[in-house]
């Protein structure tokens, strides 16, 4: 059980909490992606929508979490 809420107590969540911030980001970073693979074809279309999703992202986990409390923290790869 512990697997399961640890990483959500260390960012001030319960597991269901954090199941739906999760399930936010990942969609809105699956929009962005379809978002990317259309400008790529299409230059022209969704000009922005990668670089917004982005930097919107970036805030919301910033403004909400304290990321120095996440297992990944110091890691560049995961860490926001």
């Amino acid at each position: 059980m512990k697997a399961f809420t640890e990483h959500p107590k260390s960012v001030g969540e319960t597991y269901f909490q954090h199941m739906r911030t999760s399930f936010s980001f990942g969609g809105r970073m699956l929009a962005a992606g379809v978002g990317c693979f259309l400008h790529g074809l299409f230059p022209f279309l969704c000009v922005r929508t990668g670089s917004k999703a982005i930097g919107t992202l970036h805030h919301t986990m910033v403004t909400n979490r304290d990321a120095s409390k996440s297992p990944c923290a110091g890691n560049d790869q995961f860490s926001a």
